[in-house]
């Protein structure tokens, strides 16, 4: 089994047999997780400056339930809506080639320095995009990256949605006055 660490770091170089690899490995499920773990403890790090401490704890649930409502729309998208004649995927698989997707928000903690805040989560929000293009591509075995980029900004939507929806209904829970 390929070393935790070393499967971040290919993931983050945008390394498509890493995504086959792991789309293909049941067990790199925790690994996936991590990862995405570790990119939102990352960007609650990165963002105290804007969020406080707070940011840490919230920025890990909702990396972690974004991860998984974008994997869960993703497949769906992907496998009943625009698949393509030899895709053939499962939710875990996306699961874990979307969960190392988020590799490169790892860096986001850099995010803490003055001033870099602003293009320091400008600039991995673009490559983490671009690695879950790839890791979509892959998961669902297209030949088509424009595909892969359609089921994402579609799950990018409807993701959005979601968390619109849920932050209108409970967002003003806990706030007193």
């Amino acid at each position: 089994m390929a070393s935790f660490q070393d499967r971040i770091i290919r993931a983050a170089k945008l390394d498509v047999d890493l995504y086959e690899e792991v789309e293909a490995d049941k067990g790199a499920m925790g690994q996936a997780m991590g990862v995405v773990v570790l990119s939102g403890v990352a960007a609650g790090i990165g963002s105290v400056g804007t969020s406080g401490i707070a940011g840490i704890l919230f920025g890990t649930i909702a990396a972690l339930v974004g991860w998984y409502i974008w994997a869960y729309v993703t497949y769906f998208v992907g496998t009943k809506f625009l698949p393509e004649p030899q895709t053939k995927a499962d939710h875990g698989e996306l699961l874990r080639t979307i969960g190392f997707s988020s590799s490169p928000g790892i860096l986001r903690v850099l995010g803490i320095i003055p001033f870099f805040y602003g293009i320091i989560f400008l600039i991995t929000g673009i490559w983490m995009l671009v690695a879950m293009i790839i890791a979509v591509r892959q998961a669902l075995d297209y030949k088509s990256t424009l595909r892969a980029v359609g089921v994402c900004v579609i799950g990018w939507l409807i993701q959005g949605i979601i968390f619109w929806l849920f932050f209108s209904i409970f967002g003003g829970l806990g706030k007193s006055g």
